[in-house]
């Protein structure tokens, strides 16, 4: 009865920001579990080196693709290039994203509009692209990466929290406009992960600053998201819509 709740077989899943890091991971979870996996992001060769480690040893098909995602136009292009490879997207992981930390007081237009282009406005016409046909066929999931700082804050992150924050408002509303047709709208808000965007932003004083303040006291490592990504784009997740779902080793637990 329950040997196929993770079981993707037939079924494709577009992994925005695929090329590394956590969407990475979640493509070669998909894959590993049967799926046909399209990737993009904007750099040709880290997706190439990508495709062949996220396929390495399985019988499935992986496509990728450049794309920008914070570009007018660039979200159509993405769905009808990935529906017009493997015919149909059946999960779709809106991971790709990006920060430029300011203080309150010192927010540009410039950088308030294009990271809120790349981290809200692309995610929600990528979606758009996509919904009708998961709706006909009435089977669909659609995982928005939110983080840890959409449901609380740091100094210097207002534009960043702000699109977090708003990922996790459209999916419960959207949870609620597609469920008739069987599609499930959730967020994943991970933590403090080993990937390459936080690591390569944050201090060596801020790193230990988010070290000390989880429960497990560690980063995560990039795999660890494997599950989580696995039980909302499968039916092993069914019944959860709507959702936000925690992975931060305990840092929103960490009040005092």
């Amino acid at each position: 009865m329950y040997e196929k709740l993770f079981d993707l077989t037939g079924r494709v899943a577009l992994v925005t920001g695929g090329s590394r890091g956590l969407g990475k991971s979640m493509a070669r979870a998909y894959a590993e579990h049967g799926a046909s996996i399209m990737i993009c992001s904007r750099n040709a060769s880290q997706l190439e080196a990508a495709a062949k480690s996220i396929g390495e040893g399985l019988a499935v098909r992986v496509e990728w693709m450049t794309a920008d995602l914070g570009k007018s136009g660039e979200a159509q292009r993405v769905a009808d290039e990935t529906l017009a490879r493997l015919g149909r997207v059946d999960v779709l992981v809106n991971n790709a994203g990006g920060n430029s930390p300011q203080r309150a007081d010192q927010i540009t237009d410039e950088v308030w509009e294009r990271i809120f282009e790349l981290n809200l406005s692309g995610i929600m016409r990528l979606t758009r692209a996509l919904l009708p046909q998961m709706m006909e066929r009435k089977w669909g999931r659609v995982i928005h990466i939110s983080s840890v700082l959409g449901l609380g804050g740091k100094a210097g992150r207002s534009v960043y929290s702000a699109t977090k924050a708003a990922l996790i408002g459209m999916a419960r509303s959207s949870a609620l406009d597609l469920g008739p047709y069987g599609v499930t709208v959730n967020c994943i808000s991970p933590g403090p992960f080993l990937t390459e965007l936080p690591l390569g932003m944050l201090s060596d004083d801020e790193k230990q600053a988010f070290t000390n303040r989880t429960a497990l006291k560690r980063w995560g490592r990039p795999e660890e998201i494997a599950g989580m990504a696995l039980l909302l784009g499968t039916d092993a997740g069914s019944y959860i819509t709507g959702a936000t779902l925690l992975i931060d080793g305990g840092v929103l637990a960490n009040t005092l």
